[in-house]
């Protein structure tokens, strides 16, 4: 008998969902019969063709600066004004510097920036995301998007290492939280993966190199092979899940 990963018409809200992984997922969520809200920030351009390829009755796009957690509210009370509820939460956004930033040189508004954007935006997501879905019913998902920096540390990016790696803590937490609320909370984790973000380190020959060698597989990952999994976390196969960390990164955090 096939089994079919069908979200039945659930709504998500999936963050920086104009590009990358995050548009990735909306193509993946809307083929499982899910209604999609994502947001993006300054790609309406592609936000704007993402919608028109998928049909309005299927997905609506939401410019939002999550580097004010304040506009996370106004992106909830979005999404539940135009599909009438919130189902799923993928948190997929953030911001990483592809130049490396010794310690003592790191200045202060790199660090406020970066942990505003990756931790503080998607904590006030959550907040309101599960009020909403504790109103509507015992059930829900969140997944969040962290990264095997997050669980090994990133010499010269100690910023982006300390806002993944809080996303890590949160999940722990919050699963076990939120579990009684039927409400599942969980993380995938990427390592590199073909993206804006990372294209000025892997378009440079000997910095993509050094990149590959760091990785079992041999090689980046491709936007549709993180969404997939996020996309099962959220369906009824992944329903004795919560709390787990799911590694998709060819094998590189267990070398690093």
């Amino acid at each position: 008998m096939p089994i079919s990963l069908s979200l039945n018409n659930k709504v998500a809200l999936i963050t920086g969902g104009s590009r990358g992984i995050g548009a990735a997922a909306v193509r993946m969520f809307v083929a499982a019969d899910a209604r999609v809200m994502f947001s993006f920030q300054k790609s309406h351009k592609p936000a704007q063709q993402l919608v028109n390829e998928l049909g309005k009755a299927n997905c609506a796009a939401f410019a939002a600066d999550l580097s004010h957690p304040e506009n996370a509210s106004k992106l909830v009370a979005a999404t539940i004004e135009t599909f009438g509820r919130l189902d799923i939460l993928v948190a997929n956004h953030g911001v990483w510097e592809s130049a490396d930033v010794p310690v003592d040189q790191m200045s202060d508004t790199q660090w406020r920036s970066t942990l505003t954007i990756n931790l503080e935006s998607v904590f006030a997501l959550i907040k309101h995301s599960v009020a909403q879905m504790k109103k509507q019913a015992k059930s829900g998902h969140i997944v969040l998007v962290s990264s095997t920096a997050g669980q090994r540390g990133e010499a010269f990016h100690c910023d982006y290492a300390a806002s993944k790696g809080a996303l890590i803590s949160m999940v722990k937490g919050l699963s076990t939280e939120l579990a009684p609320d039927g409400i599942h909370v969980n993380c995938v984790a990427p390592g590199w993966v073909e993206t804006d973000m990372s294209a000025p380190a892997l378009s440079d020959p000997k910095t993509r190199a050094a990149i590959f060698a760091t990785i079992p597989i041999g090689r980046v990952a491709k936007p549709e092979e993180i969404a997939a999994p996020i996309l099962f976390l959220c369906t009824p196969q992944a329903g004795f899940i919560t709390g787990e960390i799911f590694n998709v990164n060819g094998g590189a955090v267990l070398v690093g």
